[in-house]
């Protein structure tokens, strides 16, 4: 309470309204599997496009033991509607990174110099290019000049290198430069330039990064080993730069320019040595997923492409474990490549969850790796249907809401599914809640099923468990305020509004079933929900029921004649 302690006019804020409750986001979505390239582990960055993608993760092309699944998929991804993407990448043992011939060799064979790829994978095994950089020297900009400066001064035999200290510049010999008898526009030894580096990298899916005005001395502000660090101190440059220069603690800024450009102003090398290493197994997913519990926003996950490899099943129970215990996510599951409907079945016999969906079969896209006359390429190529469904789930909550099934929706992109699922398989599988893409004629190619594997049927749409993630999140988040408020009738009554008004706007949106808003929902938080062990205890309880509304299915109309002078 204010002290009152003098006497005057005091103006107060308070507030004659109840706090309110803001929907939480529904769209955003993690996706995790092998890339080309880009960091594994830490927080994962937020991708807008699929541009960002390529940027940090690499392209299309394939890898080593197979195809780059991740990469179309978060293609497909943004092409079907998604617009936040966090990528968790998955590398398993064996993966390598690329390294470049010595640019200085030691004697002992100690490290000296050399450029390394700072992520492992072949995307790695690129090109370097290091051009030497020139410019006029005369003593008044040297003075200036920062510390770790080189100059090259004389021409022919009589050349000679010099680096700046303090105060004074010194060559390998650490003999000093004498300038004394120079005015400030004199050249030193009648000519002089400064030496700087310019380096352009291009790793084998042909992006490129350059570097300019980097230092051959490790006292300069732009030294080689600074900005070519293996840790970059900004996290751009943590996700995005690829290349990193070792240099041995004992190499000099002579020795360096020496390696590079003994005989000419041009250093050109390639990188050899990354490697893909193996296929991923449940290890290195769940390793990757850790990394996705550190990011509230999530509210999809999914691993494309997994249900390929030889540790599948492992995979699948790592991904449905990961989004039961977070709780307010839920799983997108495929079905592995080319499966019969009875194999279909068998898939999802062998998981039970209400937070995951499976969907069956893959969709066949043109290939954008394909090029004309090149037949070693295939023109079209088959995508688990997880990045599209992904994508689609973030495309319904935009354009209809959460509580909307995330079904007879188009499949943007697909030339045709693996296999054409008639009705009658759907009426087999779609029971057992594999959740079915098929074409209809006149009405392309659409999401047909909206399921859950849950045994249970309280939980059977997908839609109904991702609304209530929505509810739940919504008051969870939107309610901490509450904590260490004195709990008592005040308190209660605040509760009630808040939840209550927003459950009530969610009704008038009409994501809830009922014809007011008696029988849409309810919120009772007094004392028929507590009792006064709960109060000693420090523990408010709030019972909240909703009527969520489940899709129609099953679309029946009932038709019989009737004569013509029938009373109505």
């Amino acid at each position: 309470m204010p002290e009152y302690l003098a006497p005057g006019v005091y103006v107060e804020e308070t507030s004659f309204r109840a706090k309110s409750i803001e929907g939480v986001g529904t769209s955003t979505t993690g996706l995790v599997g092998p890339t080309r390239k880009g960091p594994v582990g830490g927080t994962p960055e937020l991708l807008t496009s699929f541009s960002d993608f390529e940027r940090i993760y690499g392209g299309l092309d394939n890898l080593e033991y197979g195809t780059n699944f991740l990469a179309h998929s978060v293609r497909a991804y943004f092409d079907n509607g998604g617009s936040r993407l966090y990528v968790a990448r998955v590398t398993n043992s064996g993966g390598g990174t690329a390294v470049s011939p010595d640019i200085v060799t030691n004697a002992d064979s100690t490290l000296a110099a050399r450029f390394i790829t700072r992520f492992p994978g072949q995307a790695g095994n690129g090109q370097v290019m290091v051009q030497l950089k020139t410019a006029p020297a005369t003593k008044r900009t040297m003075n200036v000049a920062p510390l770790g400066s080189m100059i090259r001064s004389g021409e022919g035999e009589g050349m000679v290198f010099h680096v700046k200290q303090e105060g004074t510049w010194v060559d390998s010999s650490d003999t000093a430069l004498d300038l004394s008898s120079l005015a400030d526009t004199d050249v030193p030894n009648g000519t002089a330039d400064f030496l700087s580096l310019s380096i352009v990298a291009i790793d084998r899916d042909g992006h490129v990064t350059g570097f300019d005005d980097l230092g051959l001395d490790r006292s300069h502000p732009r030294w080689l080993g600074n900005v070519l660090s293996d840790s970059p101190s900004r996290r751009r440059d943590a996700l995005e730069q690829w290349l990193a220069a070792e240099i041995g603690s004992a190499v000099t800024a002579f020795q360096l320019r020496e390696g590079f450009f003994a005989s000419a102003d041009e250093w050109s090398q390639t990188l050899t040595g990354g490697s893909d290493g193996s296929e991923p197994d449940q290890a290195a997913y769940e390793t990757a997923l850790k990394e996705f519990e550190k990011l509230e926003d999530i509210s999809i996950v999914a691993a494309p492409g997994s249900s390929s490899y030889a540790d599948a099943q492992g995979i699948l129970g790592a991904l449905i474990s990961h989004a039961e215990r977070i709780r307010y996510r839920i799983a997108v599951v495929d079905t592995p490549q080319d499966k019969a409907v009875s194999e279909a079945r068998e898939i999802r016999g062998r998981v039970d969850s209400k937070y995951a969906a499976l969907y069956y079969p893959w969709v066949v896209v043109s290939n954008p790796l394909s090029r004309a006359g090149d037949a070693s390429v295939p023109r079209e190529i088959a995508l688990p249907p997880s990045g599209f469904v992904c994508g689609i789930y973030a495309r319904n909550d935009v354009e209809r809401g959460v509580h909307k099934a995330p079904a007879n929706e188009v499949v943007r992109g697909a030339l045709r599914f693996e296999r054409d699922v008639n009705f009658a398989e759907q009426e087999v599988l779609n029971p057992l809640g594999v959740n079915c893409l098929r074409y209809l004629s006149g009405r392309g190619y659409r999401v047909w099923g909206a399921r859950t594997v849950s045994s249970d049927p309280e939980w059977k749409y997908v839609n109904v468990r991702r609304y209530m993630n929505y509810l739940e999140a919504s008051i969870d988040r939107g309610t901490q305020w509450a904590v260490f408020e004195p709990n008592g009738e005040r308190l209660w009554a605040n509760i009630r509004e808040t939840v209550s008004a927003f459950l009530y706007n969610e009704w008038v949106n009409g994501a809830l079933l009922g014809s007011s808003g008696k029988e849409a929902f309810f919120v009772r938080c007094d004392r028929s929900t507590m009792t006064q062990n709960d109060l000693d205890n420090g523990r408010l309880i709030c019972l909240v029921g909703v009527a969520v509304l489940k899709p129609a299915e099953f679309v029946i109309f009932r038709i019989g004649q009737k004569t013509a002078d029938e009373r109505q």
